[in-house]
Parts: structure tokens; C-alpha cells; sequence
């Protein structure tokens, strides 16, 4: 739907120009104008500013940083959409008050004079461009947004919200915005964000969020534009304290990179939670139910009570020789020291670091009894004497974290000790190593390993908090990673993505209440997305047979798509034809192509792709216009997205896993990677699930 569009006082176009021409012309006056305030930042002259060489090579970054979010992306709209006030935004809607008109885009940009060409998406005067609606206008009296072809403006379709004689309309632009194909990673959805997902979005810092969504509700992109409206919204603090997005695995992270990028945000910091404890080189894996039961919060305590157990009560005072004076400190006031230490319960490295203060100042107050008049050179010089140090290192011996775990892997005695009342016998054996290792370097630590190290080195020293972090695909962590990521971002807060009915961990998440208690966000909001912008309606309706066995309770998605897509199930002869002929139609079609498969099918499909000459990717690997087809182990497949997917033997992806809940869930995630088309290959029977 195209309407007649009033005349635009921010164009210098003539007024006689239809209005496509003129949303035009002030498309190329905007243009110059971002042209030229990259110009200004890049002609920057800062030798005569700064004092030293670090100010100005911290300078220089800044203006580095500066140019690169000034970018103009040929092929990304500069602004996609404009609001017509009524009044003008803040002030008094008196009758006859004068309107003002706004271009909503991924940045600000101004003229010569400073006036706004463009505002920024993140703006308070460009939320009603996501919430207002016919029932609440928000003094908005036309709505219009653009259609592009490349980066050229090509379509526009206004909405009048305060014309009640207009009926509402769906809006055919931001329908096909949303099915667009795509060949490459993730993109940003600014122009398509809804009313629900805006609520997210700009919910303020100081509050956490989980959001769960089912497959195609955008819940990742909300977490992302959160972020960036974030960064816009606090920008000063979060620039001292940081951000971080959190990921399942690198090929996620290399599909979702270039989201913040476009929006003009270069320093959020992306990782997976194995990144986050990488103390330790990983040369192991865990059997599935050890790494459950290292994986338990249980395991806090067992590590607490080893690393406590190196604390000896003293057995002897302590005599300091200063000159001709002894200073003797009695046994049972070190016993009280120790003893008040341990209840405070500080990090034990603090507590180490604290103890030779503690006793010096024991030696201080005998001093001033004596009449001296000790100072603090003094109670330093008493805590690095060789009498203090010897009785610390008794009583608070240093341990390092990794050679902790090592002992409690290794050990069966120290783990039974430690674990009594925590962890039964079964439990504690299938924790132990079949052979110990000798040493760190040597230990064939895994995953969970790492993680556990990690919560000991929090136990010794505190790990640096962050000021917000991003938590994607949180369903599959386990309790001990919750409580990994929660240590980044206790003085912060959090947005928690994810999807209960596609945890495919033995250790999946149950619960949301339950997952947020072990991150230590128990207050945080949790919001659920049932729309399903992505996925087709006949796709998601078909996956949605999965739920009762996988999620009992969860809301299915309900797809809003126009577009029904394309859906079909093809039975196939033993071998690999039928797959590459479904793959070959889909390449006739335009956008990407994903091919998932179970793990143990994926050589086979290539040998069988190479074999019939059609080039094809892994996942994390760019595709190209001639290159459009991605093969996919169906364990990599969460969190992507493809136009048209290929499934191979579903049966063989349930098979995959090591129970059939995780398989069927494992299914699910495959079923609805999908955004135009889907086809289901299949030589052997379907899961009876599927029905």
C-alpha cells in the first residue's frame, strides 16, 4: 500500500517532486551529510592535545573507532522509516501547536548546522515508531516506511494513526522485510522490530531479563539490539564496566558478528562460555553422565570444603623480634584471627592477603600499650617478617585452582572427604579419572573440568564483573556454567535468551526460575515471544508435534508469516540421491541453503556433494553468491538460519544422542532452521513423534 505523502520540511527537493523523489533527495542529502561528518572526525588534528604518547594512542583509537561506526554500508538503508509528530516531542500538545518530522535510521546523522537528518533507532523519539498503533497513535500522525532494492530507495507505505476513518492495515514493506532471502550471517532487524520485542529491548539496565522464545521469534536479535540500545542509553558506564554476548559455539558467534557492528556498536566483546574458563588447555571429554554430575551446582560445595580444608588452626604462638624487643602474639589470639576470617567469608585469597595484617596489628597493640607510637610502615614491616610469614604460610597455605580440581579427580580419599553428605558413591565415581593424571599439564581435563577450576579460582579471587552480559542458547548450560557466567556480571545485569524445548544437553536447563537462581539473577523478569516471524507457518506447525514430548507446557509458536513457505517430506531410497536432488531445487531458488544431517551422516554427504560437483561450506564459513549451499552436523545447527533447508533422516539425528528426549529435541532444532522452505529426506521411518 502506497498513499500520498505530504510535503517534507527537511527536503530541499522542490515541492513540486512526487514524494518518492523527495524521500529520495533527502536520502542523498543524508548521505553527504554522514560523508561529511566522517570527514570532520577523520581530519582531526591531535598532536597539540594530548600530554603524553599513551593519550594520544588511546586517542587515536577512539577517533579510529569513530570513523569505522560513521561507515556508510552502501547496501544498508540509512533510514527506513519517518514519523510525522502532531506536536512537537516534549512539548505541551496545545491545539495548533507546530509538528515536527523525523527520519528513523540505524544512526544519527546531522547537517552543518547540527540538525537531525536522521535519529538514531534508539532515540525516545523514535520509540513510537515500534509502538504506536491506530488504538494508542502516541501523538503520531502518519507512520511511513521505506522499501529498498539494494541500497536504493525504491517503495514507500504510510499508515495515518490518527485518522480513525483509516482502517489498519498489515504492512505489506515490513511483511517483506521480514521474509527476505538471505545469503550470509545474521543482519539486524531495526526496521522490524515489534511492539513486544521494543518492550525488551529498552527494558533499563539495572534489571535483568530472560527471554523465552520458541524457533523464529527473534529472540536472539532482541538480545543483540538490547545491547545496543544499551550502549546508546548508558554509554559512559557500560564503557568502563564492559559487555559481553555469550554464545553456544564459534560458528553461532561468526554467524551473529556483524549485528553491532552495523549499528554503529564495535566494542562488545563476544565469547563462548568455554572462552570464559579457558584456564587450562582441553584435551578430554567426559562420558554423559559424568559430565552431569560435574556439571551439578553440588559440585560448589565440594569445592569449597577442599579449598577450605587447607586452613590449619595455629598449634603455637608467634614471637616477632624488632630490635631488642619480643613481641609475642599467643596461640589463642591467632586462633581468634583465624577464626574471625573464616566467618567473614571472604575469597580465600583475600583472606590469606588480610591474615599477616591482622596479626601485626595484634603486635601494633603491644607496641602502644609499651608506650611506642607505631605507624603503618610500621604494621607492614611486622606483616612481611619472617616469624609472620612462616605462621601464615602454615595456618593459610596458598593453593592454586587447577591443582585443586587435579586432587579431586585423582584422589578418591580427599573427594570422599569432601563430598560426604553431597555426592553418594556413585556419584563421587563417576567424577574420578579411570587414571590419575601427575600433574597439570599433563591432565586430560574436559569441558567440565574447566568450568570447575573456574569456580575455584572464584573461591580464591574474585572474577571481574562486567556492567551487562548476553546470554544465548542459555538452555543447554549447566548449573556450574550458570554459576561461570553469573560471576561476569554480578554488579551488572543480564538478558538470557533461549528456548526450553531446544536444550539437547543431558544437562539441559528445566526451568527458567531454576536457571536464573544458579546465575544469581533469581529477581530477573522473565518475557515470553510466541510470535514466529521467521519460520513458516506449515514448518513450525509440523515441529510443534515434538512439544508434548520434549517441553510439556510450552506455548507453541504461532507463525505470523503470510508467506506459508514451502514444506515437504520425501521418502528416498538407501543412499544419498534424494538428497542431492532436494538440494539442487533449492539452489535454483534464490537465498542460502542449509543442508542438516546427523553428525555421523555429514562425510558421507560430503564425499556424495563433492562427488556431484556442488560446492558447499561449513557452518561459520562465508557463503557467496556462487557458494550457497551450507552442510550442517545437526549439533551445530542451533541459532542459524537459512532460507531453505534440507533435512536428512530425522531418525538418524534422534539416534544421534544419547536418549531420546535430547533427540527429539535435537530434531526440533533441525526441523526449524528454516525461513522460506523445508524439505525432510527420509529412507528410513519417521520418529513415531512426528505422527
Amino acid at each position: 500500500m502506497s498513499t500520498p505523502a505530504h510535503d517534507d520540511p527537511l527536503s530541499d527537493a522542490p515541492l513540486c517532486a512526487d514524494p518518492l523523489s523527495r524521500e529520495r533527495s533527502h536520502l542523498a542529502a543524508s548521505r553527504s551529510a554522514l560523508r561529511a561528518m566522517r570527514e570532520d572526525v577523520e581530519s582531526l588534528d591531535i598532536a597539540d592535545v594530548t600530554a603524553n604518547w599513551v593519550n594520544a594512542a588511546v586517542l587515536e583509537k577512539q577517533i579510529e573507532d569513530r570513523i569505522k561506526a560513521l561507515a556508510d554500508l552502501s547496501e544498508t538503508p540509512l533510514f527506513f522509516g519517518r514519523l510525522d509528530y502532531l506536536h512537537a516531542p516534549g512539548a505541551e500538545q496545545a491545539e495548533g501547536g507546530e509538528g515536527e518530522l523525523f527520519y528513523v535510521g540505524r544512526r544519527h546523522v546531522h547537517d552543518t548546522d547540527g540538525d537531525p537528518m536522521v535519529v538514531d533507532w534508539r532515540a525516545p523519539v523514535s520509540q513510537p515508531f515500534y509502538r504506536a498503533s491506530k488504538k494508542d497513535p502516541q501523538d503520531i500522525s502518519l507512520r511511513r516506511r521505506f522499501g529498498y532494492t539494494g541500497g536504493d530507495l525504491t517503495a514507500y507505505e504510510d499508515e495515518h494513526l490518527s485518522d480513525p476513518a483509516e482502517a489498519a492495515v498489515t504492512s505489506k514493506l515490513l511483511q517483506q522485510e521480514i521474509e527476505r532471502p538471505r545469503v550470509g550471517p545474521m543482519r539486524d532487524i531495526v526496521a522490524t522490530i515489534q511492539p513486544e520485542q521494543d518492550e525488551i529491548v529498552r527494558a533499563g539496565l539495572s534489571g535483568s531479563v530472560c527471554v523465552q522464545g520458541g524457533p523464529g521469534t527473534g529472540k536472539t536479535a532482541v538480545g543483540l539490539h538490547r545491547v545496543a540500545y544499551l550502549l546508546y542509553a548508558h554509554r559512559e558506564r557500560l564503557a568502563r564496566t564492559g559487555t559481553l554476548v555469550i554464545g553456544p559455539n564459534r560458528s553461532f558467534l561468526h554467524y551473529i558478528e556483524q549485528v553491532l557492528p552495523a549499528l554503529g556498536e564495535l566494542a562488545v566483546r563476544q565469547a563462548t562460555v568455554d572462552d570464559l574458563v579457558a584456564h587450562v588447555e582441553v584435551r578430554g571429554a567426559d562420558e554423559a553422565a559424568t559430565a552431569v554430575v560435574k556439571g551439578d551446582a553440588r559440585m560448589a560445595e565440594v569445592l569449597r570444603r577442599a579449598l577450605y580444608s587447607h586452613v590449619a588452626m595455629p598449634t603455637e604462638g608467634i614471637v616477632v623480634v624488632r630490635g631488642s624487643r619480643r613481641w609475642r602474639v599467643p596461640v589463642y589470639e591467632l586462633e581468634e584471627i583465624v577464626r574471625e576470617l573464616l566467618a567473614r567469608d571472604i575469597r580465600y585469597g583475600a583472606a590469606r592477603e588480610a591474615l599477616p595484617q591482622r596479626i601485626a596489628h595484634a603486635v601494633l597493640v603491644q607496641m602502644e600499650r609499651a608506650g611506642e607510637a607505631p605507624d603503618d610502615r610500621v604494621q607492614n614491616t611486622v606483616a612481611r617478617n619472617a616469624a609472620v610469614k612462616a605462621a601464615v604460610k602454615a595456618v593459610w597455605p596458598q593453593v592454586d585452582p587447577a591443582k585443586l580440581v587435579l586432587r579431586l579427580l585423582s584422589d578418591a580419599d580427599f573427594l570422599a572427604e569432601h563430598a560426604e553428605g553431597v555426592l553418594d558413591a556413585d556419584e563421587q565415581k563417576a567424577v574420578l579419572w579411570v587414571r590419575p593424571a601427575r600433574s597439570v599439564k599433563s591432565a586430560g581435563w574436559s569441558p567440565a573440568d574447566t568450568v570447575l577450576i573456574d569456580e575455584a579460582t572464584d573461591l580464591v579471587e574474585r572474577t571481574h564483573s562486567l556492567g551487562h552480559v548476553v546470554l544465548d542458547e542459555a538452555q543447554d548450560l549447566s548449573p556450574m556454567q550458570y554459576r561461570a557466567v553469573g560471576r561476569r556480571c554480578t554488579t551488572g545485569s543480564a538478558t538470557v535468551l533461549g528456548d526450553l524445548a531446544q536444550g539437547t544437553t543431558p544437562w539441559a536447563t528445566r526451568s527458567w526460575s531454576e536457571a536464573l537462581s544458579h546465575l544469581g539473577k533469581g529477581e530477573a523478569v522473565v518475557e515470553e515471544l510466541t510470535a514466529g516471524f521467521r519460520v513458516p507457518t506449515d514448518v513450525i506447525a509440523y515441529a510443534s508435534r515434538l512439544l508434548p514430548h520434549i517441553a510439556p507446557g510450552l506455548t507453541p509458536v504461532a507463525s505470523i508469516r503470510e508467506n506459508p513457505g514451502f514444506f515437504e517430506i520425501r521418502a528416498a531410497d538407501a543412499g544419498t540421491a534424494g538428497v542431492l536432488a532436494a538440494c539442487r531445487e533449492l539452489l535454483e531458488r534464490e537465498g542460502s541453503v542449509g543442508l542438516i544431517a546427523a553428525d555421523a551422516r555429514v562425510p558421507e554427504l560430503a564425499a556424495a556433494l563433492e562427488a556431484a560437483g556442488i560446492g558447499h561450506v561449513g557452518p561459520g564459513e562465508e557463503t557467496t553468491p556462487a557458494i550457497r549451499l551450507t552442510l550442517v552436523p545437526a549439533s551445530l545447527a542451533k541459532g542459524l538460519e537459512y532460507d531453505y533447508v534440507v533435512l536428512d533422516e530425522p531418525r538418524a539425528v534422534v539416534d544421534g544422542e544419547p536418549d531420546e528426549r535430547t533427540g527429539l529435541r535435537r530434531l526440533y532444532v533441525a526441523l526449524t532452521r528454516a525461513v522460506s522452505g523445508l524439505v525432510v529426506t527420509h529412507a528410513t521411518g519417521l520418529p513415531p513423534q512426528l505422527g
